[in-house]
């Protein structure tokens, strides 16, 4: 294993392209492959998926990435220490694994504020559910991570940045419309057949644990159906599946459209948080600890 196959695996996994990768390391393609291929041989496990299409990394080079990454970040950064020609070195990709509701709706605000702040920035995004998330921070995948639960995972670090309120949606039918007027709780839920997310989702689990406070219990409900993300639990609700519980930043937009109805989860709603997970054994690099830093700032996190 030497450094030029090390730097070839990791620009490889940030173009997806072995041709891109040649071009930016002035070698021919044939060169790039034989990196690979020998890396792969010594290692003893294939590092992509390799298709006509698109070049991926596998479940092992995925495990593999960031301590790779960290060798040519050092090495980029012995070359600068040297350097007279007054450039600044480059600033790091940052890879961020996150949950829906994170990677939809706040995630955009603070990767812009970031880029603004610095402007020579690189971000991989991998989206996943809340445990998957979580994996990826535990097992060294990912720098940071945005999730919508903490879970009780060694090693991990949360800190928690964002309320999100829970509410429960309906579709906009007048069964429902007489409910509101009519019902001062919404105990009726635990009759109705429920539309809900997949079970790794952060969402799912407060839901679940909110309304378990309200006496509704999770194996009670009538679930017709999961969903891997809020856009279809919101378009399954509108066409009358079922109800569902959600984040309301992912279902306010529908609730203002006259979609679906909005039903709070108590007279003062029902609130969890969101949590910037971090690894509390393996160093925060400089670039990701910048974000962390950002986003306490910007939510007003005690302590930034």
């Amino acid at each position: 294993m030497n450094l030029k196959q090390i730097e070839a695996f990791v620009k490889i996994a940030n173009n997806n392209s072995f041709s891109r990768t040649a071009k930016e390391l002035y070698l021919t393609q044939p060169t790039v492959s034989a990196y690979i291929n020998n890396l792969e041989e010594e290692l003893g496990v294939q590092l992509f998926a390799r298709t006509t299409k698109a070049v991926e990394l596998t479940e092992d080079g995925r495990r593999i990435y960031l301590y790779a990454r960290e060798m040519v970040d050092l090495a980029y950064t012995i070359q600068h220490m040297f350097r007279d020609d007054g450039q600044e070195e480059p600033e790091k990709q940052i890879i961020i694994s996150a949950s829906t509701i994170p990677t939809q709706y706040l995630l955009p605000r603070i990767l812009a504020e970031y880029s603004r702040r610095y402007p020579q920035s690189r971000f991989r995004v991998i989206e996943s559910d809340s445990e998957g998330v979580i994996s990826d921070i535990a097992e060294h995948r990912a720098d940071v991570g945005f999730v919508g639960t903490a879970l009780p995972r060694a090693n991990c670090e949360y800190i928690p940045f964002f309320e999100d309120e829970l509410v429960a949606v309906t579709p906009n039918t007048e069964k429902y419309r007489l409910l509101r007027q009519e019902a001062p709780s919404v105990a009726w839920l635990q009759d109705e057949p429920f539309v809900l997310r997949e079970d790794g989702s952060g969402t799912r689990r407060e839901a679940m644990a909110h309304l378990k406070s309200m006496g509704i219990e999770e194996g009670k409900l009538r679930v017709i159906a999961s969903f891997a993300n809020s856009d279809a639990v919101l378009m399954s609700v509108r066409e009358g599946i079922g109800v569902s519980v959600i984040s309301r930043l992912a279902a306010q937009e529908s609730i203002d459209r006259g979609d679906v109805l909005e039903f709070r989860l108590g007279e003062s709603g029902s609130f969890r948080r969101l949590y910037v997970v971090t690894s509390q054994i393996r160093p925060t690099s400089d670039a990701a600890q910048k974000l962390v830093n950002l986003v306490k700032k910007l939510y007003g996190v005690q302590g930034a």
